[in-house]
């Protein structure tokens, strides 16, 4: 491939991978905009996020179309190929966030609407949340930097949000058996709280597609001590 047509092929796969992290860092406001609003009662910023969803979908259309482009016109192979397909994979996770995203924000306009504040364990709640966004900029700060190693690390971070949401059941199962007035508001809390552990089941996937960049090797669907041992393994080109 003459020099000058590489360089613009580097460039193309250069840039989609900015995209992603734009796109990333859009869905990671979108997030905690939600969140944000709903504990201030902002029911006007909440539909701005709710409307907002669509910039995120539009930006996965697009960079998708990007990554079609270049399998087309590049024929890419290799560790370039892999680069394609990971950004789609992480794009369509992303695009995920960001419903979750909108869905945080519909439970806090109901909230607001129905006049009723967040059930009990708030603390516990919010603490979910701060866990999923920074597993979410983990996740992209490895994507950027290629880190595969950040895969095992939001495992277990994720086994520990997957704890955190039973608990969180189990107390909002609990509120409501002891004062059905509590129902509706443990209900929204619960809708809450499956986003915010999705979140997290998310940002885990983003990393693992980063292991699949670097190491060339599939670590979905695989036990902890197996990512530990591939994510720490030889690349391949």
């Amino acid at each position: 491939m003459p020099e000058h047509l590489s360089k613009q092929y580097d460039l193309e796969l250069e840039t989609i991978r900015t995209r992603v992290l734009q796109m990333g860092g859009l869905v990671e406001q979108q997030i905690r905009a939600a969140l944000d609003a709903m504990q201030e009662g902002d029911v006007a910023r909440l539909e701005r996020v709710i409307a907002d969803d669509t910039k995120v979908n539009a930006l996965e259309v697009q960079i998708d179309d990007d990554c079609q482009h270049i399998i087309v016109r590049r024929q890419p192979a290799a560790s370039d190929l892999r680069m394609v397909m990971t950004v789609i994979k992480t794009i369509t996770d992303l695009e995920r966030i960001g419903d979750e995203a909108q869905k945080i924000a519909r439970v806090g306009r109901a909230l607001c609407h129905n006049q009723r504040s967040p059930a009990p364990r708030v603390r516990e709640v919010a603490k979910m949340a701060e866990t999923a966004i920074a597993m979410l900029h983990r996740a992209l700060d490895a994507f950027a930097r290629l880190d595969p190693t950040a895969a095992v690390e939001l495992a277990e971070e994720d086994l520990l949000l997957d704890q955190d949401y039973a608990s969180e059941m189990r107390a909002q199962i609990t509120f409501m058996m002891e004062d059905p007035r509590t129902i509706s508001t443990s209900i929204d809390t619960l809708f809450l709280c499956k986003a915010i552990e999705r979140i997290g089941d998310h940002a885990k996937n983003i990393s693992e597609y980063v292991v699949y960049l670097v190491k060339g090797k599939d670590i979905r669907h695989t036990s902890l001590e197996e990512k530990k041992r591939e994510s720490l393994g030889d690349s391949q080109l």
